[in-house]
């Protein structure tokens, strides 16, 4: 009586490499997501978050974030816009995404009881 023969063994194919993605081309192209705010334990300051995505080709390397702090009374009356500065957190590099904190105060003097701030416009310029 002949042995049984063993099951054909058919060899694992080899995985086939894909071509990564392309880094993406082109200047940096950075788009920021709508402020994220957050109360403090001062009426006149605020925390404001933002996410930072650069979808371009090269990095940012340089740049402002300003913010709009609006001051607004008890019946949501805004009395007043105060502008302020940052520098932008960098680099950011192509692809990245960075996520940052601010605390934006105004000057206490401008913010009378029952009165408050509130972040309402944030631009960004960056090379």
């Amino acid at each position: 009586m002949p042995a049984p023969s063993e099951p054909a063994q058919t060899p694992t194919p080899l995985p086939v490499p894909t071509p990564e993605s392309p880094p993406p081309v082109g200047p940096a192209r950075l788009t920021t997501s709508a402020p994220v705010l957050t109360p403090t334990d001062k009426r006149w300051c605020e925390k404001v978050t933002l996410t930072f995505h650069n979808t371009g080709g090269t990095p940012v390397r340089s740049g402002t974030v300003t913010f709009g702090t609006h001051i607004i009374d008890l019946l949501g009356i805004d009395w007043a816009t105060i502008e302020s500065r940052v520098a932008l957190p960098v680099p950011i590099g192509a692809g990245e995404t960075r996520e940052q904190s601010w605390t934006v105060c105004v000057d206490a003097w401008r913010v009378p009881w029952g009165m408050r701030v509130e972040t309402r416009v944030v631009g960004v310029e960056w090379a």
